[in-house]
């Protein structure tokens, strides 16, 4: 089973017409692109789009062969006409099942928003899903069997990534390919960086993809640490690379600090903006979960386990600095740094940048400055990938 994308953009395409944003001003060649329409082994078109006959000529492709028209949008669409020799579009309800005398079987799938997925079986018992924008499957149950592709909105919506995951919908070797590309992510680079921290690619209009061969399906690292100064967006960042998985454990090293307001409306913040399928803990102690099987751990962050940490030493005494405090803090650093590199779990950890700004004035601040440099240097030559959050740009530092 082949699909040939005659367009892979939101449904107002990318540029959106007269936007003056940057991202519609940078897309331009592979980055443009139309609706959102599939072709399924030249007899199935998903959302009839205006111009799907020219694009599907510019791809090699031909209407003529197209049994069945299926719409996935809420609504039926702009007013379009259908091209002479093609069905009437039409939609199957949720729940039943259509079979095409091509042999192929196409499922509705219940969606927790307006609109219908689609789960297709090809002749040759290949599986894809296709997913209208906005929208994310409902009333999954575990287990499932793996699609062998999955065609979704996983910039607008990367938890249908995590409940599909979460059931094993998703697996390791499922190509994930993002359709309905607006103009919320710079296109090129940042958008191919976003989405491969989520086990996605973007193909550009016209590409025909084969189902169940194998792609080089991005390799999620299993250790990233992100860096960042104050309200540089580093946080963000952080929790937008897990977003597309189920179960996420979120370790929050700071505390409650009982009675500060001002701290209370940053985890209020912080809480608000996380998924509601993820977990919290509340601790320094580390160790132990890095060295446990479990979900991935977000780890925010590393500058306030560096100070529980220098507290438990005396750290900001000097005579107990120099009496085996230094000693002591540099082991709790070390024995974290093995945990980071023997951990089988996906560790997603934030941290300070703090070595570029003033010099502290006084003699202990000077002293945790240097000590975060020493453990963001020792942590991330643990880890896979590094970035770097200016200004909410994501620089990668290495990976």
């Amino acid at each position: 089973m082949d699909v040939t994308l005659l367009g892979t953009g939101a449904p107002a395409g990318l540029p959106r017409p007269d936007c003056p944003c940057a991202a519609c001003a940078a897309a331009l060649g592979e980055d443009a692109r139309a609706a959102t329409a599939l072709l399924v082994d030249g007899a199935l078109l998903f959302d009839l789009t205006p111009g799907a006959a020219f694009a599907a000529a510019r791809a090699g492709r031909s209407l003529s062969g197209v049994a069945q028209v299926l719409l996935s949008h809420p609504h039926d669409g702009p007013a379009v006409e259908v091209p002479a020799g093609l069905p009437q579009p039409g939609r199957v309800p949720d729940g039943r099942e259509l079979a095409l005398l091509t042999g192929h079987r196409v499922r509705a799938v219940a969606l927790d928003a307006p609109g219908t997925g689609y789960a297709v079986t090809g002749p040759d018992g290949q599986r894809l899903l296709f997913l209208p924008p906005g929208g994310a499957p409902a009333g999954l149950e575990e287990p499932a069997e793996s699609y062998d592709m999955v065609l979704a909105d996983v910039v607008g919506r990367p938890d249908a990534l995590a409940k599909l995951r979460a059931v094993g919908a998703v697996g390791p070797t499922t190509d994930v390919v993002a359709v309905h590309l607006d103009h919320d992510v710079p296109p090129g680079p940042e958008l191919r960086r976003r989405l491969a921290a989520a086990g996605a690619r973007a193909v550009p209009d016209g590409a025909t993809l084969v189902v169940g061969a194998y792609e080089d399906v991005p390799d999620v690292p299993r250790r990233t640490l992100v860096l960042g100064g104050a309200r540089s967006g580093k946080s963000v960042e952080a929790e937008r690379r897990l977003e597309a998985f189920p179960d996420v454990l979120y370790v929050a090293t700071g505390g409650t600090r009982g009675g500060d307001t001002e701290w209370a409306a940053r985890v209020t913040a912080h809480r608000e903006r996380r998924p509601g399928s993820w977990r919290t803990a509340e601790t320094c102690d580390l160790v132990p979960l890095l060295g446990g099987d479990g979900p991935p751990l977000l780890i925010d962050c590393l500058s306030l386990w560096l100070t529980d940490a220098m507290d438990s030493v005396g750290a900001w005494d000097d005579a107990e600095w120099a009496g085996g405090g230094e000693r002591a803090l540099r082991e709790r650093v070390a024995e974290l740094t093995r945990a980071v590199r023997a951990t089988r779990r996906t560790v997603v950890a934030v941290s300070n940048e703090v070595g570029s700004g003033i010099v502290p004035a006084t003699a202990s601040g000077r002293r945790y400055r240097d000590e975060l440099g020493r453990l963001n240097a020792a942590f991330a030559d643990e880890c896979e990938h590094v970035l770097l959050v200016v200004a909410g740009q994501a620089l990668p530092l290495r990976g």
